[in-house]
């Protein structure tokens, strides 16, 4: 296969874009057909010989990009679990178990499709790949300082993205949001599981995560009966000390479980916080002796923008048309207001900024109305910069982070607990995690800014496909391996882009 120039490339998909425009050129100028446009016919299929193509055309740039920032040498020289190497090091093992998530594996036995892609290895230059089975042995291996340990050595190599390209994109306020979830398993072996507060056998993984490049910086395995908060502080202390040094300010947020106040005076030195206060009788009552002109009416920016100046009627609530029909219990919001306070929790040596969130609800039964109710949302700060209105709206932005966990749920599959006991779930949670934290290091390294905006907040599975699941031709040779990109895929130029800004770009 011969190689092709940049130039020679960028012409070829330019030539692939106006062959598919001639063809929808073509819509709405269509007359009357007497067949159905999806024709019907005799199909061969043939296995052909010495072509090594694959449809993961997109793995090789995510696996160059690994390599430039020198992940796999930061993993095989400080993760020392393997003896003897007889063939596979550390990283292999790591990057095996990423890949197969990055290529749209959801267990492990999903591996073994990939040993028998020869382009696939070809692409990541490898001999052979781990089987399941020695994937599986090797995530056994663990311990809870091996797991740590592998956080870390990801963690290493983010401020050569931080530094460069992702600089811009951490903003004048780096978020580090804070939320535990629950990991369920049906599994009556699952060593280290616990009964949650809901009913349900599983484990408590605990998400640290930055909210500007949805990275995860920690997956903190923990019994299915562990609060939110336990051992939060710890690891949002690791979280200060990975960020700070790399973004000019750096703001912390998460729930009421997260209102450390024991921590609060510490954490108020190094950062900005906002986080949920449970609605005590101490600030309810503060709240409720709140003169009448302190409250100002909050007024919630639309969900959706429109895009043109036309907008479609919106159809009625179904909903609410049965609740009214059946007599349900209804509950609706009528309006919101905004007051703030200074308060010093027990456990601190200084006094906050407290914002309080007043809501009116109208409870209904059918059409009778039974009466309003009051409810007090309160949050904690040390932001002064924002007004009242804006750090409930920052608040609740945090909220976002619940899609990066479903994302590790349903996306990436990271919590999936596919082994025996809670320290290998854990590691094989980092593995799998790393996975996402690549699509959000591919994003970074595109070229135009929409994009790596567009790219970051993009589902894991879309991704797949706009990135990664690129049918190509695979060459590899003494020189290098040269990767032909195959049909007329929409995203090619993205793909293209990102691999020249990787191989162009330095780290350091």
């Amino acid at each position: 296969m011969k190689r092709i120039s940049h130039a020679q490339s960028r012409k070829n998909s330019a030539a692939r874009k106006r062959k598919v425009a001639r063809r929808h050129a073509r819509a709405g100028h269509w007359s009357a057909r007497p067949k159905p446009m999806l024709g019907t016919g005799k199909v061969h299929y043939e296995i052909g010989a010495n072509t090594d193509v694959t449809s993961y055309g997109g793995i090789a740039a995510v696996h160059r990009l690994v390599t430039r920032v020198g992940l796999a040498r930061e993993i095989d020289q400080k993760l020392k679990l393997l003896k003897v190497h007889l063939p596979y090091h550390e990283s292999d093992h790591v990057l095996n178990l990423a890949y197969n998530v990055m290529c749209g594996g959801t267990r492990l036995e999903d591996i073994e499709r990939l040993r028998h892609d020869t382009a696939y290895m070809n692409a990541l230059g490898a001999e052979l790949i781990p089987d399941p089975t020695t994937a599986g042995d090797f995530c056994r291996r663990f311990r809870e300082e091996d797991v740590l340990t592998l956080m870390e050595c990801i963690n290493e190599v983010r401020p050569k993205l931080w530094r460069g390209r992702a600089r811009e994109m951490l903003g004048p306020v780096t978020y580090i949001d804070a939320d535990g979830t629950i990991s369920p398993t049906d599994g009556e072996q699952k060593a280290g599981m616990g009964l949650s507060y809901k009913g349900i056998w599983g484990y408590a993984p605990l998400i640290i995560s930055v909210a500007n490049t949805r990275e995860v910086l920690y997956v903190v395995n923990r019994p299915g009966n562990a609060p939110s908060h336990t051992d939060a502080a710890v690891w949002i202390d690791r979280a200060l000390d990975l960020v700070c040094p790399h973004a000019p300010r750096v703001c912390l947020r998460g729930d009421t479980d997260f209102s450390l106040t024991a921590h609060f005076d510490r954490w108020a030195e190094r950062a900005d916080f906002i986080f949920g206060m449970d609605c005590s009788k101490a600030l309810r009552s503060r709240a409720e002796a709140l003169d009448e002109g302190c409250w100002r009416r909050l007024e919630r920016k639309p969900k959706r923008a429109p895009l043109t100046e036309q907008t479609r009627r919106r159809q009625p609530s179904e909903k609410e048309r049965i609740v009214k029909e059946r007599g349900y219990l209804n509950l609706e919001l009528k309006y919101e207001d905004v007051a703030e306070f200074e308060y010093r929790p027990g456990k601190c040596g200084r006094s906050y900024r407290v914002v309080v969130l007043r809501k009116n609800i109208s409870k209904m039964k059918g059409e009778n109305l039974l009466f309003d109710e009051i409810r007090y949302f309160f949050y904690i700060t040390t932001r002064t910069d924002l007004s009242a209105e804006e750090v409930v709206r920052c608040a609740n932005e945090r909220c976002d982070q619940e899609n990066v966990i479903e994302q590790l749920k349903n996306g990436v599959g990271a919590l999936r607990v596919p082994l025996y006991d809670l320290v290998s779930n854990w590691a094989y949670m980092v593995m799998a995690a790393l996975a996402w934290n690549l699509k959000s290091w591919l994003a970074l390294m595109m070229h135009r800014k929409s994009d790596r905006r567009d790219y970051i907040r993009m589902e894991f599975r879309r991704f797949l496909h706009a990135l990664i699941l690129i049918p190509a031709r695979v060459e590899r040779r003494a020189r290098g391996i040269t990767i032909r990109l195959i049909g007329c895929h929409p995203t090619l130029d993205r793909l293209f882009g990102t691999w020249h800004m990787i191989e162009s770009v330095g780290f350091t």
